[in-house]
């Protein structure tokens, strides 16, 4: 392997989210200022603090999936295949002229295939260890979506899967990054996809007290940054990207949406599921990007915030956000996607990377929704309640997960 270090492009994006399940009724969605959250429809939650979440809605896999396949799959990995057909229709690949070693896939998830699990335990009890699928491993264990992507387009480069908690999507960006930069792969379809509105994950979240219980007010529970602001609206859905050396994408012709320049990491190493509240951790992540896509950080137009809606989360966002930009901070603007999403979990750090993306290329920013009481320790432009037209060159994606996992990316605007 040569010394060279390739630069890394997005040609490429596919999305379902409870805003819209494709890229564009995405972004228009975030535009538009929509929320996805509402009552839970899943199951029964009566006794249940949290009776809210955003679903994805109107969802029909056999439009891209084979209806015998699909019903092999869990609904995350469902959500994962369908956006990677979005992505690779989308990015224009002819993936049988390509050499599909040449092509990888990595794609994270937080949880994994929890409906699964919960449904074959029920069978189990219920009815005896004889009637337990034999496709329940397949279809519960967080690699599969990766794995599912690379069955049935034939793709036989680096196939594996991240799991960070809410970093995870975030995380297999920056891997993917690495493996393309390294020469491994000429193309990698990367992401991430959750779907864990399920009784036990709703109730596990409860009983952590994470969750917003603004139930009678669901699509104005999620409000990052807001001094009213009482926890997480749970969501679901996938993001996957392709993303691709400069020089392949050149070579056949595909159009760019931009270049990712860099992607950090850190550990808070403080705690299981709270950050600290100077934002310390935080802060070394975003440093850690910036180096590594070498830029001064007075070029940084954006931050896509991680922003869930928590007291502590989005306090020490902020503090971090001072931290490494000082004064340029002031300049910056800011928003939160989650307002309108909810959080995706795993999938937050890919479907968060395509609106920064999404931003960049049209020189609009998303807002922050349901922003209207001012939280004196949160004292940014947060983009509030509309979005704004503005032209950026360069933007940062942050993604940070319960056991202290932190993620960063910095993205590029492509002038051609």
């Amino acid at each position: 392997m040569s010394g060279i270090t390739r630069r890394v492009v997005v040609t490429g994006m596919g999305a379902v989210t409870p805003v819209g399940n494709s890229r564009e009724e995405y972004w228009q969605a975030l535009l538009h200022g929509k929320s996805g959250a509402g009552a839970i429809t899943r199951f029964p939650t009566e006794g249940f603090s949290t009776t809210i979440a955003a679903e994805v809605k109107g969802f029909d896999p056999t439009q891209r999936i084979n209806a015998k396949e699909a019903r092999r799959m869990d609904l995350f990995i469902q959500y994962a295949v369908y956006a990677a057909s979005e992505a690779i229709e989308d990015a224009g690949l002819r993936v049988d002229g390509m050499d599909p070693t040449r092509i990888g896939v990595i794609v994270g998830s937080g949880i994994g295939g929890i409906s699964t699990l919960e449904a074959q335990y029920k069978v189990l009890k219920e009815r005896g260890p004889g009637r337990v699928s034999p496709f329940m491993i397949p279809m519960l264990i967080s690699d599969m979506a990766a794995g599912m992507i690379s069955i049935i387009f034939g793709l036989k480069g680096p196939n594996y899967c991240t799991v960070s908690a809410c970093a995870s999507a975030a995380h297999a960006l920056g891997d993917a990054v690495s493996v393309l930069r390294n020469g491994h792969a000429d193309v990698v379809l990367t992401g991430g996809a959750e779907a864990s509105l399920t009784e036990l994950a709703m109730a596990g979240f409860c009983a952590a007290r994470a969750l917003s219980t603004r139930n009678d007010d669901p699509e104005h529970a999620s409000r990052p940054f807001d001094k009213d602001r009482d926890g997480f609206v749970c969501g679901e859905g996938a993001g996957i990207l392709v993303l691709e050396t400069l020089d392949h994408a050149i070579a056949r012709g595909a159009r760019i949406y931009a270049e990712v320049l860099g992607f950090g990491y850190s550990a808070d190493a403080y705690h299981i599921t709270a950050p600290p509240e100077n934002g310390e951790g935080m802060a070394r992540c975003m440093e850690n990007a910036l180096l590594d896509a070498e830029i001064a950080r007075e070029r940084v137009g954006y931050i896509n915030a991680h922003g869930t809606s928590t007291e502590v989360g989005d306090a020490a966002e902020t503090a971090g956000i001072k931290r490494v930009f000082g004064e340029h901070a002031r300049c910056l603007a800011v928003s939160s996607t989650k307002s309108m999403t909810g959080h995706l979990l795993g999938a937050a750090g890919a479907v968060e990377s395509i609106a920064t993306i999404m931003a960049l290329h049209h020189g609009v920013l998303p807002p922050t929704t349901n922003l209207s009481t001012p939280d004196p320790a949160c004292d940014l432009d947060y983009v509030p309640n509309s979005p704004r037209e503005k032209r950026v060159d360069v933007a940062m994606s942050n993604s940070f997960g319960f056991g202290g996992h932190n993620a960063s990316l910095v993205f590029g605007s492509w002038k051609g």
